[in-house]
């Protein structure tokens, strides 16, 4: 009998795909389900069919998996912030390789043996150096809740994170274990002090409220703790008195930021900045170089894993003093300028033009001398008069956005001639598509899985490619 939409049907859960959904199989099509470990005999509603697969809704556990473990969280199994905290961390490496190794030989089509033991993080918890809360008037109702007999009010002043799919609740965070402790510490202690001095949160459908964000940003390598206090408007007086709880009780914060986001989009990045206390910025280092990182600046989120996952590229790049880098995708030019001392030139092209200032920025702060970065949209950008202005390359390093890169710049590694080049993924299955292009025209030597962010599915790579 054909499986139907809506049905609760009963089956196994055999592995698990990227984005961490359950694998299970159920009349000889494959069925995809989240919340899962390998394993697990389960009840689900089919809720989504597909010519070649189903989706289901986890309804119960019947039997646990014997890798199941105990999550650390209370919130794991409803927070989309943590979703494999049901696995141990030894399980979720083994995993994440053997997706590596699935996507070079089913997309790619190489040998799945090109790919390298995965790299761990040494935390496995605690690793995050930046946490974005929201605030919100709606939260996110317990299942004891939503199956109550009475009616619960979801109405309140909730602090946390949005709950998996949906912009307008959040999830009322008793407890986090990805950043430093004391990163819930302050989350918990802005929301009580809002509730007891009646100051709202920001009304999604009203447009009305005060508190939008709290985002917290820690140094790994300094004792720096910057607080960015996200509002809906400007009010001096209620942040200057929140400032001055907020460093009464935390004396270790060293900087406080106030952005005014009174905009209806939803991001932490503030039409404009206002700083409250402090410098403003915090102060982290990658390998030799510091980095002043403000409120809205990107920086790598695992600053030790970043490390490794830069040590590897330039292992891989083989530069010396002569050669000519090329840094594509290059943000705020943290990878061009771990590489520069072992390079003649490294030039890093990005599209973001307050990355590419930022870079600059970084590059001036480190008496780096030989980098030189250009604002520019790669498939535009990178082209043949770009060679003519620049020089052919002896290495180029990539390392585009999820989505890879575009097909036009693909099509340009084809044609050069450049002895090397070094990708690095945040989607290895996006890589392996641009591989199986490329492996035409580079042999592709190795590939190392990195894990940046333990507790999620997310897995970095980097491969090594040689002009045949």
């Amino acid at each position: 009998m054909a499986v139907k939409k809506g049905q609760v049907v009963e089956f196994k859960i055999e592995s698990t795909a990227f984005k961490g959904k359950g694998v299970g199989k159920l009349d000889g099509q494959t069925v995809f389900v989240p919340g899962v470990a390998p394993g697990d005999l389960v009840e689900g509603r089919i809720i989504k069919k597909k010519k070649k697969y189903l989706e289901a809704k986890l309804l119960q556990i019947k039997e646990h998996s014997p890798l199941r473990i105990e999550p650390k969280c209370g919130h794991a199994n409803v927070c989309g912030g943590c979703t494999w905290q049901h696995l141990s961390y030894k399980n979720q490496l083994e995993i994440k390789e053997q997706h590596v190794r699935d996507h070079i030989e089913r997309i790619a089509g190489l040998n799945p043996d090109l790919v390298q033991p995965i790299i761990g993080c040494e935390k496995d918890f605690y690793y995050r150096n930046k946490m974005e809360y929201s605030f919100g008037t709606k939260r996110w109702l317990t299942d004891a809740e939503i199956n109550a007999d009475e009616f619960v009010d979801d109405t309140a002043f909730s602090a946390g994170l949005h709950a998996p799919g949906r912009f307008d609740k959040i999830l009322n965070l008793r407890e986090c274990h990805l950043q430093p402790e004391i990163s819930f510490q302050l989350l918990d202690f802005v929301r009580n002090y809002c509730i007891k001095n009646d100051i709202p949160a920001f009304d999604t459908f009203k447009k009305e409220g005060f508190m939008r964000h709290l985002v917290i940003r820690n140094s790994h390598y300094t004792d720096d703790l910057m607080v960015n206090l996200v509002t809906f408007k400007d009010e001096p007086d209620i942040i200057n008195q929140l400032a001055d709880q907020l460093l009464a009780e935390f004396p270790s914060i060293t900087t406080i930021v106030n952005n005014v986001n009174d905009q209806p989009n939803p991001t932490a990045v503030g039409r404009y900045e206002k700083i409250v206390y402090g410098p403003g910025y915090i102060v982290d280092h990658i390998g030799d170089h510091s980095f002043k990182i403000h409120a809205n600046a990107f920086f790598q989120t695992n600053t030790k894993q970043a490390e490794k996952l830069y040590s590897i590229a330039r292992e891989f790049a083989q530069l010396d003093e002569d050669k000519l880098l090329f840094d594509l995708y290059c943000g705020v030019g943290t990878l061009s300028l771990f590489m520069a001392d072992k390079a003649r030139k490294v030039l890093g092209i990005e599209l973001v033009d307050v990355a590419v200032e930022n870079a600059r920025f970084n590059a001036e702060e480190n008496s780096v001398d030989n980098a030189e970065f250009v604002l520019g949209d790669m498939k535009d950008t990178f082209n043949d008069d770009f060679l003519s202005k620049h020089g052919q390359p002896d290495c180029i390093i990539t390392d585009p956005p999820r989505s890879g890169m575009h097909p036009d710049v693909v099509t340009m590694f084809t044609k050069l001639n450049v002895p090397t080049i070094v990708y690095v993924s945040c989607n290895p299955s996006t890589m392996a598509r641009d591989l199986n292009i490329l492996k035409e025209f580079y042999d592709v030597e190795r590939i190392q899985p990195v894990d940046m962010f333990p507790q999620t599915y997310h897995i970095e790579a980097v491969a090594k490619l040689t002009r045949r």
